[in-house]
């Protein structure tokens, strides 16, 4: 008899915040969608993903890859932004707390080279 595929559970609830913004993310992908007249199964099909992959996406379940996020985004064309996430030149806290860390003297070597 072949052994049955578990299901796959979370233990730990993601915060509110990811879960939403999953779930916004999840609704303008169907909204685009629908805008450009697609059945899910199109959309699947130009991802190179399963309709069910898509229902996911759609429903914003937090368990569906990234990558299938980003493969209809493209399949629409709308992977553009994609790669402005977490870009360094938008970190401000991340590039406070290193320009923190850059503000420090820099300190001369204790040893000293004969070299000349």
């Amino acid at each position: 008899m072949p052994r049955r595929k578990q299901k796959l559970t979370y233990t730990h609830s993601s915060p509110a915040a990811v879960a939403s913004a999953v779930a916004r993310l999840g609704a303008n992908i169907a909204t685009a969608r629908l805008r450009r007249r697609w059945r899910q199964e199109d959309l699947a099909r130009k991802a190179g993903l399963t309709r069910a992959t898509v229902v996911a996406i759609e429903q914003g379940k937090l368990g569906t890859g990234i990558g299938a996020y980003v493969a209809v985004l493209w399949a629409m064309g709308l992977h553009g932004e994609v790669e402005r996430i977490a870009a360094p030149d938008v970190d401000i806290e991340g590039r406070t707390l290193e320009d923190a860390r850059l503000a420090r003297r820099a300190h001369p070597s204790r040893t000293l080279s004969d070299e000349f």
